[in-house]
């Protein structure tokens, strides 16, 4: 018994240090629009489910239990024409924990400036060297090269750099056309100010944190004594104090605090922390999430 968990656990190894393919749900939600023909919001929701989780991303055929689960929820506020969409995407994705049912949030961003336009049972084809068009492909492919990314990270230092420079390819054909959210130029919070902002050297301190913090601290929660795991998770956001002075206008770094403060709260929301400098945690944390001291890093002991 022991010798095919080891078997499995390499097997599932392998296949997690080179990439994972997807397997997400989608929602349209279309509440906030007047009329009765609701079927083509239907028709796009099955459609892009299809697109997502059967396009290979990654060149690899997995298994269900190997893929990574991820949502994609559109929110659909005005039609200003009968093909043209205007609204938000909530892009969210959890991976895996060894040994354990709990599975660890990767991802979870809400992009408020997403347009499209979109003809009902058109094919939904991906082409990585242009830009579509019409946008909706672009930034569904550019999401999921992002959630394969994240995943990489978590299971190997830099383990998504393929994906993530996949995503920037989409963000460079996306730059200049008629459609918003994708130009850094617009604000730090744009698929362009993420993706450079990931890859730039500056992110190699926040991207050797993400790595850490899961594989050798939410990747060993699950033994019996969590003194080393927790000390692993306290250790790897300390280092996190780099970006104490200029946090505020840093897209992926924020993404990272909104992503896993509610899982941080919750590891260290106990008496037994070990010999983690909880105090220090504390001070850390309330200055990267002020909003969340007195709900969060208050009531920690």
């Amino acid at each position: 018994m022991k010798k095919f968990l080891i078997f499995f656990l390499l097997i599932f190894l392998s296949n997690s240090f080179s990439a994972q393919e997807l397997l997400a749900n989608v929602q349209v939600n279309y509440s906030q629009i007047g009329g009765s023909n609701t079927q083509v919001f239907k028709t796009l929701e099955k459609s892009l489910r299809d697109f997502i989780n059967n396009t290979s991303w990654t060149g690899k055929k997995l298994q269900n239990f190997e893929k990574i689960k991820c949502n994609f929820s559109i929110i659909v506020s005005e039609r200003p024409a009968n093909n043209s969409f205007k609204g938000s995407i909530v892009v969210q994705a959890v991976r895996p924990t060894f040994d354990s049912t709990y599975e660890s949030p990767l991802l979870n961003l809400n992009d408020t400036n997403f347009s499209f336009t979109y003809t009902e049972n058109e094919n939904l084809i991906f082409n990585e060297r242009q830009f579509s068009g019409k946008n909706l492909i672009d930034v569904i492919s550019y999401y999921a090269y992002m959630v394969l990314g994240y995943d990489g990270d978590s299971f190997k230092l830099k383990g998504g750099e393929d994906y993530f420079q996949k995503a920037q390819k989409i963000s460079q054909n996306s730059q200049n056309q008629s459609f918003a959210g994708w130009s850094i130029v617009e604000g730090p919070k744009t698929r362009a100010g993420l993706i450079e902002g990931l890859l730039n050297e500056n992110s190699n301190v926040l991207r050797n944190t993400y790595y850490v913090y899961h594989r050798s601290g939410m990747d060993n929660l699950s033994k019996q004594d969590q003194s080393a795991a927790k000390q692993n998770i306290a250790n790897s956001l300390m280092q996190l104090k780099t970006y104490e002075n200029n946090f505020q206008l840093n897209y992926p770094f924020n993404l990272f605090i909104d992503s896993k403060k509610d899982e941080i709260f919750n590891i260290f929301n106990t008496t037994n922390n070990g010999s983690v400098n909880m105090n220090e945690l504390k001070t850390l944390m309330s200055t990267f999430d002020p909003k969340d001291i007195e709900s969060k890093w208050n009531v920690w002991k």
